[in-house]
């Protein structure tokens, strides 16, 4: 039987670009849509692409007629914490509504296969550390309240129709395309290990550590950061997994370890040979002290595998992509 393409949604963003290169490179048939919001027209490379917003339902069902679109990748949203909690009603438009919209498409379409971009923000402050698919869901800011929306929207489509689904409930990306293509080009970014690196080449005067009383070994938070590729690979074992008939699932996506702020700090100065600096402030609205997954699930459930689960790693290919950008034209 002949398969139809892909749409991958926010596909011009920092973990849907990392995705759509790895389709492509397996030979899948691919269209992006991305309203170039936060995303790149240079990160799709030669991808077709869609400019337009998931929010428009004509946009979105031309799309997934004209390109006959069986398989969703569901990137596109916004995703800052600190924005989140100033101004909700954006991300429950964004996130919440326009996924709404894209599911009633796909739904119309005949879509089989959906893997929604989640987020570990839906656990809130866990009661242990560390957190598993069955952690009770109880996010503190309103981008993972947006997150677990959707999640519910697509469990339910997926009891009233034939759709099946990939929860995959990220913890926290980092890194770049270990080959230099593309990487992490979010301007105003929040993520640790990329406002690090901006640092080091000179973009930022300092790093900001938020919040150094938390109840952890040095004060900071601890997270979870896994490098956007293996982040990408988990998506084409979802999509795998679902072709050969697997059932809806939610999936955790991390290593299963956590480093603090001050140990991220400590793997920068490692890489680039020279010292930060930093300034210590009050904590940030929203923020919980401890999230790392437990991913035993994801390895059982997909036969996934990390490639790149080295912080030294990570921190070297963020840092490898923000000196190419020094010099790049955007």
């Amino acid at each position: 039987m002949t398969r139809g393409s892909i749409l991958v949604t926010g596909g011009a963003g920092y973990i849907g670009s990392h995705t759509v290169l790895q389709l492509r490179a397996r030979g899948e048939q691919v269209v992006v849509l991305d309203n170039l919001y936060t995303g790149f027209r240079q990160a799709v490379l030669d991808t077709p692409l869609v400019v337009g917003s998931i929010g428009d339902p004509e946009v979105v069902r031309a799309t997934l007629r004209d390109y006959k679109v069986d398989t969703v990748l569901h990137f596109a949203a916004h995703t800052i914490v600190p924005e989140s909690v100033r101004n909700p009603l954006k991300y429950y438009g964004n996130n919440t509504c326009g996924t709404r919209n894209l599911l009633e498409c796909c739904a119309e379409a005949g879509v089989k296969h959906f893997v929604f971009s989640s987020t570990a923000a839906v656990y809130g402050i866990p009661p242990t550390p560390y957190a598993d698919e069955s952690t009770p869901t109880a996010p503190i800011n309103p981008y993972g309240a947006s997150k677990l929306m959707s999640e519910g929207m697509l469990r339910d489509l997926a009891v009233a129709t034939p759709m099946r689904y990939v929860v995959l409930r990220y913890f926290n990306v980092a890194g770049s395309d270990p080959a230099g293509r593309i990487g992490q080009s979010t301007r105003e970014a929040t993520l640790l290990v990329k406002v690090a690196c901006e640092v080091v080449v000179g973009k930022r005067p300092y790093l900001s550590i938020f919040g150094t009383d938390y109840p952890t070994p040095d004060g900071t938070g601890v997270r979870d950061y896994i490098h956007v590729d293996d982040l990408a690979a988990a998506h084409l074992d979802a999509l795998s997994y679902l072709r050969e008939g697997g059932e809806s699932t939610i999936l955790n996506c991390g290593y299963g370890h956590g480093y603090s702020v001050r140990e991220v700090i400590r793997s920068v100065e490692r890489v680039s040979g020279r010292p930060l600096p930093v300034r210590e402030e009050a904590r940030r609205e929203g923020d919980p002290p401890v999230l790392v997954a437990r991913a035993d699930r994801i390895r059982s459930t997909l036969g996934w595998t990390a490639r790149l689960d080295d912080l030294d790693t990570i921190v070297r290919t963020s840092l490898d992509w923000e000196r190419k950008l020094l010099n790049a034209p955007w």
